[in-house]
C-alpha cells in the first residue's frame, strides 16, 4: 500500500512511520507542517529508505493535500495531525479549533474528491483512518467502568472537544458521502521520541537534571498507559483489517495514578542514574495547582480490537517504562536540542 500519514513528524505519527517502514512492503508519505511538536529528527532511521517520502504541508490546505494524494497515488490515509496538549488548549484554544476541526474538514474533502476519482476496485480497498483519543469520552469516575466504543462523548477540555468534533466529522463523511473510514480512540501513549513537555518525558528529563518534578494536585488522576510501539502496531491493524464505519478502542490495560507513574520513574532512575548527593529522585516531587477541568480517570476497554482484529499490547507498563527511561538516557542527541533551544519555561518544569 501507499499510505499517507498526516502528522508523521509527531510522537505517535513518527512511531507509525518507523513501524510501517520496518515492517516492509508499504510506501509511506509523511505530511507534516512541522509545528512546535514536530521534528524530522524522529525519523532519522528511515530517512534513506526508498519507501519513505516527506512532504512539508498543512492539512488545512485542501488543494495541496489533494495534489499530494494524486501525485503519490495514495491507497490509504492515516490522519494523526493534531494539536494535542491539553494545557496548551486551555491557554490558546483557537489553534486547536483551526487544526483539529477545520483541518480535518479540509482533509476529508480532499480525500473524498480523491476517492471519487479512483477506479472502482481501488475505491473498495481505500481507507481513511482517523486517529483520536480517549479524552473525547470525558471524566470517568473511580468507581465506574471503562470506556467502550459505545460510551457517549463528554469532552472536558478545548483539546478533547476539538477531537470529538473531528471524530463526528469523519463519521458524517462516511454516512453522508460513503467515504470508507475507520476510527480509533487510544489511551495515553508513552515511549521513545515523546515530546519533552508531556508527563513521562518531562519527569524523566527533569529528574536527570535534578529539577523539580511537577505533579498536578495530589497526583491521584488515573490514566491507562499504552506503549507507543504497541499503538503503532494497533493502528496498522485497524487500517488494514478494520471494517469501514467502525471504531476501535486501543488501550494498554495499564491504569496508574499520576503519582505512581512519577514514583516508578524515580525508582527506575535511582537504579540507573543515582543522584550525586545520595538522595532519592522522589525527593524532587513538587505538587502544583491542579489543571482546570482535570478529568479524574480514563480507562480503555480494548476487547473489540482484541477479539475482532487480533491485536493486544506486547509491553507491560513496567517493561515499557524501563525501555523508555533507557531510551532517554541513551539519546540526548534527540531531546537536548528540543529542550534547550525551543521549549524552556514553566511548561517543562524549568525556570523561564
Amino acid at each position: 500500500m501507499k499510505i499517507l500519514v498526516t502528522g508523521g513528524a509527531g510522537f505517535i505519527g513518527s512511531a507509525v512511520c518507523r513501524h510501517l517502514i520496518s515492517a516492509g512492503g508499504d510506501t509511506i508519505v509523511n505530511v507534516d507542517c512541522l509545528t512546535y511538536a514536530g521534528t524530522t529528527t524522529s525519523l532519522r532511521d528511515i530517512d534513506n529508505s526508498g519507501r519513505y517520502f516527506f512532504e512539508q504541508q498543512d492539512i488545512r490546505n485542501g488543494e495541496a493535500m489533494l495534489e499530494i494524494m494524486r501525485r503519490h497515488d495514495i491507497d490509504a490515509v492515516m490522519h494523526l495531525a493534531a494539536e494535542s496538549h491539553v494545557d496548551r488548549s486551555i491557554d490558546g484554544p483557537g489553534a486547536f479549533i483551526d487544526t483539529n476541526i477545520v483541518g480535518t474538514f479540509r482533509l476529508l474533502n480532499a480525500a473524498l474528491e480523491y476517492w471519487n476519482g479512483l477506479p472502482a476496485n481501488r475505491r473498495e480497498t481505500y481507507r481513511f483512518h482517523h486517529i483520536s483519543t480517549d479524552e473525547v469520552f470525558g471524566d470517568l469516575p473511580f468507581d465506574s467502568g471503562i470506556f467502550t466504543e459505545e460510551t457517549p462523548y463528554a469532552p472536558s477540555s478545548p483539546y478533547s472537544a476539538s477531537k470529538a468534533a473531528s471524530d463526528h466529522l469523519v463519521r458524517a463523511w462516511h454516512e453522508t458521502y460513503g467515504l470508507p473510514v475507520v476510527l480509533s480512540n487510544c489511551s495515553n501513549n508513552y515511549g521513545p521520541f515523546h515530546f519533552p513537555e508531556k508527563l513521562i518525558p518531562l519527569v524523566i528529563l527533569n529528574a536527570m537534571e535534578g529539577r523539580p518534578l511537577p505533579v498536578y494536585g495530589k497526583g491521584e488522576n488515573v490514566r491507562d498507559w499504552l506503549y507507543v510501539e504497541d499503538h503503532a502496531r494497533a493502528l496498522e491493524t485497524v487500517l488494514k483489517k478494520g471494517k469501514p464505519g467502525e471504531s476501535y478502542n486501543i488501550g494498554g490495560n495499564c491504569e496508574r495514578t499520576n503519582i505512581d507513574v512519577v514514583r516508578a520513574i524515580c525508582a527506575g532512575l535511582d537504579q540507573r542514574m543515582p543522584r550525586g548527593d545520595g538522595a532519592c529522585h522522589a525527593d524532587l516531587i513538587t505538587f502544583v495547582t491542579d489543571r482546570p477541568g482535570h478529568d479524574r480517570r480514563y480507562a480503555i476497554d480494548a476487547t473489540k480490537i482484541r477479539n475482532e482484529l487480533g491485536w493486544e499490547p506486547a509491553e507491560t507498563f513496567e517493561s515499557g517504562l524501563a525501555r523508555t527511561i533507557d531510551w532517554y538516557i541513551d539519546n540526548r542527541w534527540w531531546w537536548e536540542p528540543l529542550r534547550a533551544e525551543r521549549y524552556a519555561g514553566d511548561r517543562l518544569g524549568r525556570k523561564a
